[in-house]
C-alpha cells in the first residue's frame, strides 16, 4: 500500500536534467510554499506514460497553486530527451536507484520482465508536508484520478 493520507511525506532529493545541467529536486523545498502533486510513472517513452505527462502538461492551469514532480526510474538524461521530444512541461525527477519508489511503497515488480519500476501513482502533499491524497492505480495502464486530485487541491488552496 502506498504511503497513507495523513502521513508526513517522506522527503527526498533526486536529480533532474535541465538545459543548464543536472539539478536537485527536493520535495521539502516546497514545504511552507506550495502544495505538491507527486506523480510516479513506470517508464519514459511508453505510450501511457507519454499520454499522462502530455495531458498533465497541457492542463497545468487546471491545477492552480500546485507544483508537479513526476518520478520514474529512468535516468535524468532519458527523461530530458523524452520531455523535449514530447513538450512535457512537468518537472521530471530520476529515481534511478529506486529509493523513493520504495519509500512511497509504489514499486511495480518486474514490469514486462525488464525489472522493477515505479507503479503509476499520485499523491497530493500540502504545504506542511502532509499527504492529503494517495492513489496507486490497479495497473500501469490505468491513469490516476485527476478529478480527485483537483478536488483535494481546491480544498487546500
Amino acid at each position: 500500500m502506498p504511503i497513507a493520507i495523513g502521513s508526513k511525506a517522506t522527503d527526498f532529493t533526486l536529480k533532474s536534467k535541465t538545459a543548464t545541467g543536472l539539478v536537485d529536486v527536493k520535495l521539502s523545498d516546497n514545504f511552507g510554499k506550495t502544495n505538491t502533486v507527486l506523480l510516479f510513472f513506470p517508464l519514459a517513452y511508453t505510450s501511457v506514460c507519454t499520454t499522462e505527462m502530455c495531458d498533465v502538461s497541457n492542463g497545468l492551469s487546471a491545477f492552480p497553486g500546485a507544483d508537479f514532480i513526476a518520478i520514474s526510474v529512468d535516468s535524468p538524461f532519458a527523461q530530458e530527451a523524452w520531455a523535449r521530444a514530447n513538450n512535457i512541461q512537468v518537472k521530471l525527477a530520476s529515481d534511478l536507484n529506486k529509493v523513493v519508489i520504495k519509500q512511497y511503497d509504489v514499486v511495480f515488480p518486474m514490469l514486462a520482465g525488464v525489472g522493477d519500476t515505479a507503479a503509476r501513482a499520485a499523491f497530493v502533499i500540502d504545504k506542511a508536508g502532509v499527504v492529503q491524497y494517495s492513489e496507486q492505480t490497479p495497473t500501469p495502464k490505468d491513469l490516476p484520478n485527476f478529478e480527485a486530485v483537483k478536488a483535494v487541491l481546491a480544498k487546500l488552496k
